[in-house]
């Protein structure tokens, strides 16, 4: 099985990564996708996919970070010319965000641009983040995922009439497979348009989870359904969303086989179709093989 987005490359796991990456194999996830939310979360996804064959990449800046932008040490991943040593310590790189963004896409074992997109959501933590400055912070990721040839993996929460708009008006800078939806949610109508552009539906633990999420008017059982398995990708968005029944601890890449057992259920269907047709999903559209 494949796990499309997680984070190992977050605080949460610098402690037993390596432990865990082996949990997983021995659990049967033969690949890990770590994804970034910001510059210096994308820069430990690539540093973590050199290091292990398994393990690959996604970088981008998140809605949650659109207002956070600045400059990171890139070191060694950083261009020849922005990469000189000042007093025996990495000089911080001063060309914008979007440069530094593109020289972490261009690595190797970088097989899309994300966790991309718009929230509105109001967390506790964090706020809303001025829409204006994830609208342009979205689109000029859209824009370098075009230049790159990268999927998209795209970060929805109640923002999805203003996500579909922004995707309208930038059809032209949509691949053939121009990426996935990441722990999808919303109505109906918001999947069946996603589905038309093309994208592909990742599904994660909270689909174990029972009634709707706060602010939403579908149950996530209702988009399993209607999602047909040819689309469907399994993620577990670890450290995050924990499936039942181990809600409430920290979530792991190897739940990822828990997230396909639901997926069955939901749809009637043998869990080793969907492990199957998922992985299929995963290396076509991140081109792995």
């Amino acid at each position: 099985m494949i796990d499309v987005h997680c984070h190992l490359n977050f605080h949460s796991f610098e402690e037993d990564y390596d432990a865990v990456i082996k949990s997983a194999a021995e659990a049967g996830v033969k690949t890990i996708i770590n994804v970034g939310t910001s510059l210096e979360s994308s820069q430990k996804a690539v540093e973590l996919a050199k290091e292990y064959d398994n393990l690959y990449a996604i970088v981008g800046v998140h809605p949650h970070h659109a207002d956070k932008l600045g400059s990171v040490i890139l070191g060694t991943l950083a261009r020849p010319e922005d990469s000189r040593i000042d007093s025996g310590q990495a000089r911080m790189t001063e060309y914008d965000w979007i440069e530094q963004l593109e020289t972490l896409a261009r690595m190797p074992k970088v097989v899309a641009i994300g966790e991309i997109g718009m929230d509105y959501y109001n967390y506790q933590s964090n706020g809303i983040t001025d829409p204006k400055i994830q609208k342009e912070i979205f689109i000029k990721q859209i824009e370098l995922a075009y230049k790159l040839k990268l999927p998209l993996q795209i970060h929805n929460r109640q923002a999805g009439d203003d996500i579909l708009d922004i995707l309208i008006s930038h059809k032209s800078h949509l691949l053939n497979l121009p990426g996935m939806f990441h722990c999808m949610s919303g109505n109906l109508d918001f999947l069946k348009k996603v589905l038309d552009f093309g994208f592909y539906i990742g599904f994660d633990g909270n689909i174990t989870y029972n009634g709707k999420a706060r602010g939403e008017t579908t149950e996530l059982k209702e988009l399993v359904k209607y999602a047909p398995i040819d689309r469907i990708l399994t993620e577990t968005d670890s450290p995050f969303l924990t499936p039942q029944p181990f809600r409430g601890s920290r979530n792991m890449p190897e739940y990822v086989i828990i997230i396909a057992e639901a997926i069955a259920r939901i749809k009637g269907i043998s869990a080793d179709e969907v492990k199957e047709k998922t992985t299929e999903n995963a290396e076509k559209i991140f081109r792995l093989k």
